[in-house]
């Protein structure tokens, strides 16, 4: 499978105006990777809570990139969520991902989205290696 990357990915496209516009800074060292966010109500669900299908998108994106820290192009290929607080709009967070395990073509990585150093989400998830 070839994959092109044309800027407008609806987390990190900088030409995706209705997209998040989240920039991700990598750590090859630590084979992890970090953004810190703040999502405004046009991505809520319930009033003044982030939508979870979001922070799951954000977590997606944040262990891709973990991931980017040794191969260039990866897909998901499984994503566990647990939600443990409501995350709330318009407030900073910090998205944080860290590969924990390489197999093959295969990552395993966790990922978390905290306010004020506590966890509100965090997933487990599986990245293939194209």
């Amino acid at each position: 499978m070839e994959i092109a990357d044309d800027a407008r990915c609806f987390v990190c496209g900088s030409e995706n105006s209705r997209g998040l516009q989240a920039k991700f800074e990598i750590d090859p060292e630590q084979l992890s990777s970090r953004c810190l966010i703040s999502l405004p109500g046009d991505f809520q669900g319930w009033q003044n809570v982030v939508h979870g299908g979001v922070l799951a998108t954000l977590l997606d994106e944040a262990s891709i990139y973990a991931c980017r820290t040794t191969a260039p192009q990866c897909v998901t290929a499984e994503l566990s969520v647990r939600y443990k607080k409501p995350v709330p709009v318009e407030t900073p967070l910090e998205v944080s991902a860290k590969v924990v395990e390489q197999k093959k073509r295969v990552f395993l990585v966790e990922a978390a989205i905290a306010v004020d150093g506590t966890v509100h989400v965090e997933a487990s998830t599986k990245v293939f290696r194209l």
